[in-house]
């Protein structure tokens, strides 16, 4: 089976700026809970697949990547010296060591097992144990993206219904929107990520289908199209992601209620960068919405 998207890690400059600003985008955002490698994060949770803001909190305890290891915490902070967005890409796992021994198979770059455990605020204000085994790759022709998958421990202390509940009706992360001038160039890679060796080739890019979830791959041209923003002529970033919803117009009731500016293109709206910490938001309806 393919692996479906876990979360996405967006890296932010000010975690409480950014709390507000998912918040008047309609999210419940959980409390900030703190890393013991230097870092900081709030969450939003969706149906099994979350948005991880990520902030650096204390950039002395940030520890550099030795030989053969990979930095979470120093990868976001040298994201952020550039831009603020998507930083990294988890797709969901249940077991470790076997996605380790599948990375190694395939041919991919491993590292050093990584895992970590840390305190989350629950909505009754109760303060819980949560952990995660994170097994890491690599691509060299994206260094602007971290990719690596999740296994959660104590996941009933993680998920929790009350923060899966959001006024402007997201239900999940729909797909990531890599783009890069030649999309073709990184479908080997990302077969090898997911999975998932079967894909949507169009005139706009490629799409993977990894269940409940998508990695769409597309040009400078193609993220024009469907989301009217521009971008450098090679990002090699992932720039936007679609979130699937159960009733678009309360979508946009939210939106224009907390005066959010937003367009209509190609039957989704779309929140510019400007107003989601650097990602390109697209609310799409979830009985609608088709790659």
């Amino acid at each position: 089976m393919p692996r479906d998207i876990d979360h996405l890690v967006i890296a932010v400059d000010d975690l409480e700026a950014a709390r507000a600003d998912w918040q008047a985008l309609g999210f419940t955002v959980t409390p900030v809970a703190r890393h013991p490698f230097g870092t900081a994060n709030a969450v939003i949770q969706m149906d099994g697949m979350y948005i991880e803001l990520l902030a650096v909190a204390d950039p002395a305890s940030i520890a550099e990547a030795g030989a053969g290891e990979f930095s979470f915490a120093a990868f976001n902070r040298d994201f952020l010296e550039r831009h603020e967005g998507i930083s990294m890409l988890a797709l969901a796992s249940d077991d470790a060591a076997a996605d380790r021994d599948d990375f190694a198979a395939d041919g991919l770059p491993v590292f050093a097992p990584f895992g970590f455990e840390r305190m989350a605020k629950g909505p009754d204000g109760v303060d819980r144990k949560v952990g995660f085994s994170l097994t890491f790759t690599a691509e060299r022709r994206l260094r602007q993206i971290g990719f690596f998958t999740c296994h959660h421990y104590h996941p009933e202390n993680f998920w929790r219904t009350e923060f899966q509940r959001h006024q402007n009706d997201a239900r999940r992360i729909a797909s990531a929107v890599l783009v890069t001038r030649d999309p073709a160039d990184f479908h080997e890679f990302l077969s090898k990520l997911t999975g998932q060796h079967d894909m949507t080739s169009t005139s706009l890019g490629l799409t993977f289908d990894l269940g409940r979830s998508a990695i769409e791959v597309t040009s400078p041209v193609g993220y024009q199209a469907w989301f009217g923003e521009t971008c450098e002529p090679d990002p090699r970033r992932i720039l936007a992601c679609r979130i699937a919803v159960a009733d678009l117009d309360e979508t946009r009731k939210v939106l224009d209620r907390n005066g959010i500016a937003c367009r209509e293109r190609m039957g989704a709206v779309i929140v510019p960068p400007s107003a989601a910490t650097g990602v390109t938001l697209a609310f799409v309806d979830q009985a609608a919405f088709r790659l």
